[in-house]
């Protein structure tokens, strides 16, 4: 199914939703994807640039920890103790991806692997470049999770999929199984749980992977 034709739900719906549910809390982790190589970027590491005062991998790491999830992982790969030292303070547990360079779906599978355990019932994804998501924006995508309205679930503006993603137990092995530079843009599309969760937060669809990027976001 093309993300196009995933059902979407406003923070409205969201709510009525969670009234109407079990109020048991599930255990949902924040995973932050830092491993990759900024190839596009030029010759430094991009979640290493300045970005509003501070390097640009602590806002996207902020965005999870403020968002009182039940913990906050960072996968780290290129320049790897650099990214690390760059989250000096922040309360995240740091995990290394040895085969960062072969793409993101290795992080992803790292991930996995590390948090994927009988106590996790989901896990949230969100791309280190991209620093400028709201934590409410996560907050309502667990919301939604909570209230069963999906089990693979991407926050969305003006109806475009964007990121963070949501993923339930259940799509942690089809998630191993992905190849390549890419996350989990294949598992989404091809659950029969997907749903869009309609934000009003355009930073959702802005990661940053060239220098003019950075730019246009300041």
């Amino acid at each position: 199914m093309k993300p196009d034709d995933f059902p979407c739900y406003g923070p409205d719906r969201v709510a009525d939703a969670l009234d109407r549910t079990d109020p048991l809390k599930p255990t949902i982790v924040g995973v932050v994807l830092a491993g990759g190589t900024s190839s596009r970027f030029g010759s430094a590491n991009k979640l290493l640039t300045e970005f509003d005062g501070e390097p640009l991998i602590r806002h996207a790491t902020r965005t999870l920890v403020d968002a009182a999830l039940s913990e906050v992982v960072v996968v780290l790969g290129y320049e790897a103790e650099a990214v690390h030292t760059a989250l000096s303070g922040v309360d995240v547990r740091t995990v290394r991806n040895p085969d960062y360079e072969k793409g993101l779906s290795t992080s992803v599978e790292t991930a996995i692997r590390v948090v994927g355990t009988p106590e996790t019932d989901a896990v949230v994804f969100l791309p280190g470049d991209m620093p400028a998501v709201d934590s409410a924006t996560v907050e309502l995508l667990s919301d939604a999770y909570r209230a069963e309205l999906g089990t693979a679930l991407a926050a969305a503006f003006d109806g475009h999929r964007g990121n963070p993603v949501l993923f339930d137990r259940s799509h942690f092995d089809a998630l191993l199984e992905v190849t390549g530079d890419v996350g989990g843009l294949p598992v989404l599309a091809e659950s029969d749980e997907s749903a869009l969760i309609e934000t009003d937060d355009l930073g959702v669809l802005r990661d940053i992977d060239t220098t003019t990027d950075l730019r246009h976001q300041r």
